[in-house]
């Protein structure tokens, strides 16, 4: 082949050489981008959201190429683990029916909000978290903490959601039948506000996908295995998981690989020259 090419072997090795060189080079230099985004997301994630970390920094390589490089250093997304938990349905509140029907999919924000609540493993005791989620962007609208196990909980995270989303009419709000949400007090704050009220199945923790799929993604990712020494050591853990990274750092392949945060401002961006345009039509 020298030959055809008219070229000498040395001159040929050497060029194959200063290739593969340049190869390795580039392949260490965005293993390195690699392992920073994946430490900089508390390694909780696999290669396409690495993959989409990379394409949103402006570095443009192939996704199978970040997951060969993420095997060859032996990074990999932590494994979801599930735990059971339990509702206490054996009241004598009014039930609501399931207006939602596990149909989880909303056009813009406040359509759809799906609210529960979990523990907290610490040194002192359960920490209990209430939480409402918002079909839209995943965004935890509201949420709140306690050593106590009751409905002031949950109207708690109730109020900061109201606060923060100022809901117009037609919002569902969907919990399972917990004494804690089928309570009057929280149900009068439903109805004071016109918010149409659903309730799961009972004992189906389906019917409450997606806010069960996000403590799930937050016991993992922020707890892990480890047991808080204190209550106020995991209240900060977890304020700075929902606030910092999860609703402003974290990629959600169900949003494009976009965070929640940003998800709502690109729907905001598309909304404008929407608007803009009607009212051009009517000028």
């Amino acid at each position: 082949m020298c030959q055809v090419l008219e070229v000498s072997e040395n001159g040929y090795y050497n060029w194959r050489n200063r290739g593969e060189s340049q190869r390795k080079w580039e392949n260490k230099q965005l293993a390195e981008r690699i392992e920073d985004a994946y430490h900089q997301n508390r390694g909780q994630y696999g290669s396409r959201r690495i993959h989409a970390e990379l394409k949103a920094q402006g570095i443009s390589c192939g996704r199978k190429r970040v997951a060969r490089l993420m095997q060859e250093k032996q990074l990999s997304a932590r494994r979801k683990k599930r735990k059971a938990r339990t509702t206490n349905s054996n009241h004598r509140f009014p039930l609501a029916p399931n207006l939602l029907e596990r149909d989880f999919t909303a056009d813009a924000p406040n359509e759809k909000w799906m609210a529960d609540l979990t523990f907290i493993e610490t040194r002192e005791g359960w920490l209990y978290l209430a939480g409402i989620l918002d079909a839209y962007s995943r965004k935890i609208v509201g949420w709140s903490m306690s050593e106590h196990h009751d409905t002031e909980l949950v109207k708690a995270a109730l109020r900061m959601a109201l606060l923060q989303r100022r809901p117009g009419v037609g919002l569902i709000h969907h919990s399972d039948r917990g004494s804690e949400y089928a309570s009057t007090s929280y149900q009068t704050l439903l109805h004071e506000k016109n918010i149409q009220v659903s309730m799961s199945r009972k004992g189906d923790c389906y019917d409450n996908a997606m806010i069960e799929s996000f403590w799930r993604t937050l016991k993992e990712e922020c707890c892990g295995q480890t047991i808080f020494s204190s209550r106020n050591e995991a209240k900060l853990a977890i304020f700075e998981y929902i606030e910092v990274f999860y609703h402003r750092k974290r990629r959600h392949s169900s949003l494009e690989y976009l965070s929640p945060v940003d998800y709502e401002k690109q729907g905001e961006q598309k909304e404008v020259p929407s608007i803009k345009k009607i009212g051009d039509s009517m000028l």
